[in-house]
């Protein structure tokens, strides 16, 4: 029996279009995301937070009615089990976006674009030790690699690059769960939100009270930033889940280098932060590791098509 190429209108070929597309447009835009928060540099990183998790609600709300799902919705918050695990990824998620925030409104864009250029390798490791994923020599030495290149940054500097850590660390576990939970990614991001709403419309309307809040300050420009965070938010991370859901996760890593590219290049090009010996010689290493990890996967890529491709030798062609 012969092993038939994939047709054009192949299901699978489909779907994992639809994974590549939403893998291409989240870190795409995550990859321009220090232009939004830079734009709001003068309003505190606790509080851009707080309206994003408000202004996402009500787009992820207006989703779900949309999408006629609301008792789906109803069902998530009446499971104790999944609340629990939603406890968890929410954690994550605000921990993540808060640091990034931060980073990007203090200058240290270029130390953020190293997390999420460690964050696929992460991603690799993370879907070896909890997705039974398995790596060959090659990959484990671009793992190696990447660890080498921090070292080079402590080493340097004599501080460990903790925001590069956490952001890639707190990123690669919640889509690591997420994938692993298989949840609906609407409903999902939903409940996540929905947790933490309520303390960001407290923390709102308490610096409104108080004549210190940003939004309503006389400022338009910042009140329509502040009213997008929820699209800006919603949109690339709904593809992010999407895309988990249908990718292998080293193969979401790979597209994800998109996102770290575009971050070095704002922060080095259009904000001038500093670049450093130092700074090239970790980046070269994580650069020469990412190389080393997509050339094996291009590689195992072109033995699979290879593969699929060739007849059967008792089948004429």
């Amino acid at each position: 029996m012969s092993v038939q190429r994939p047709s054009a209108s192949d299901p699978s070929a489909d779907h994992s279009l639809t994974g590549v597309l939403n893998a291409l447009g989240c870190f795409g835009i995550w990859g321009l995301f220090p232009i939004y928060f830079k734009l709001l540099g003068q309003v505190p990183a606790l509080e851009v937070l707080a309206h994003r998790i408000l202004w996402s609600v009500v787009v992820l709300l207006a989703l779900i009615l949309m999408q006629g799902r609301w008792q789906a919705l109803r069902a998530e918050f009446h499971d104790w089990r999944r609340l629990r695990f939603y406890l968890l990824t929410t954690l994550l998620l605000s921990a993540n976006w808060l640091l990034y925030i931060w980073a990007v409104q203090n200058g240290r864009i270029l130390e953020a674009s190293l997390g999420y250029y460690i964050n696929p390798l992460v991603n690799v490791v993370l879907g070896v030790l909890f997705l039974r994923e398995r790596l060959n020599p090659r990959q484990w030495a671009a793992v190696a690699l990447a660890a080498i290149g921090v070292l080079v940054l402590i080493v340097g500097y004599g501080v460990v690059p903790w925001i590069a850590l956490s952001l890639a660390l707190s990123f690669g576990s919640y889509g690591m769960l997420r994938k692993k939970a298989g949840h609906p990614a609407t409903l999902g991001l939903g409940v996540e939100t929905a947790l933490l709403a309520p303390v960001a419309l407290l923390f709102i309307l308490t610096l409104a009270a108080r004549g210190t809040g940003a939004l309503g300050g006389g400022d338009g420009r910042t009140d329509l930033l502040l009213l997008a965070a929820g699209l800006i938010t919603v949109a690339p991370l709904l593809m992010f889940l999407e895309a988990t859901r249908i990718l292998r996760l080293s193969t979401v890593g790979l597209i994800q280098y998109m996102t770290p590219t575009l971050q070095f290049l704002l922060a080095v090009a259009v904000y001038r932060e500093p670049f450093t010996a130092i700074h090239l010689a970790a980046f070269g290493c994580i650069w020469l590791a990412l190389a080393l990890y997509s050339a094996d996967a291009w590689s195992s890529h072109r033995r699979r098509v290879g593969w699929a491709a060739t007849p059967d030798p008792g089948t004429p062609p």
